[in-house]
């Protein structure tokens, strides 16, 4: 029979593993980065006070200028650049004229010709349903929304636009008509309401193609009902000049 004294001594427990105790412990530590991050990026200041979101305007308003002075840059310089690629590069006529018109399809090269423009602008503020029935307005019923702009420009395309402007930039194949709350933001450069589309093209086939987009038809009912505006302006001659900016294509990839 063995001696209770000679038997082993068994080992001390290990804490059991938990893991919430762990988690825990992480959502805290990541809280106190955030709070830490929050107070340095504040250094003392609201973050929430109109000043720092009048500085964060006046910001995206400067970038939109400096993108505005590049274009123009851009403009000269490609004019140049152009200028003396013709001087003698060796082309045939039937090459020149080839690349004009591709130049001329891809809004390079002004056009000229008669025109609409379709100006679209908000509602007042303080408008109220003007048909009997229909159910007062929400503030997103009485701002022009990225679909609108859009609807108008595709009808344009649609009815055979020879090229369009969308404020004062020419529309190219690779334009995107993009909106933040009821700001445009278009190839680089920030526009406020009322929006101003220009097309040239045949004046009557262009309106035929307006009022037949459904877009543009659902978009009169808030006209009619809220006073949302809608302005169709008739141009015997007009120029629309070339685009200006960069005309890069960068493609996707599939990753091997």
């Amino acid at each position: 029979m063995s001696n209770s004294a000679d038997s082993p001594t068994p080992a001390p427990r290990r804490p059991s593993f938990r893991p919430m105790r762990l988690l825990t412990l992480a959502i805290f530590a990541l809280a106190g980065l955030i709070f830490w991050m929050s107070f340095n990026t504040a250094k003392g200041t609201d973050l929430r006070s109109d000043e720092s979101m009048l500085r964060l305007s006046d910001l995206i308003q400067e970038r939109s200028r400096k993108n505005a002075d590049l274009e123009e840059s851009t403009g000269r310089v490609r004019s140049e650049v152009d200028g003396l690629a013709r001087r003698d590069d060796g082309s045939t006529k039937e090459e020149d004229a080839r690349l004009a018109a591709l130049e001329k399809a891809a809004g390079t090269r002004p056009v000229r010709g008669a025109a609409l423009t379709v100006t679209l602008s908000d509602a007042p503020a303080d408008a109220t349903a003007r048909i009997p029935g229909v159910p007062e307005p929400q503030p997103n019923d009485l701002v022009i929304h990225q679909q609108d702009l859009q609807a108008v420009v595709n009808a344009l395309w649609q009815g055979g636009a020879r090229g369009i402007r969308v404020m004062d930039q020419r529309l190219i194949s690779t334009s995107a008509v993009r909106c933040v709350g009821n700001t445009l933001i278009l190839q680089g450069r920030l526009y406020s309401p009322p929006y101003k589309v220009t097309a040239v093209g045949d004046p009557d086939a262009l309106r035929r193609a307006l009022a037949e987009s459904p877009a543009i038809q659902n978009y009169q009912g808030y006209v009619e009902a809220y006073g949302l505006g809608w302005d169709v302006d008739q141009h015997d001659t007009m120029t629309l000049p070339g685009y200006s900016g960069t005309v890069d294509l960068h493609q996707a990839q599939p990753v091997k």
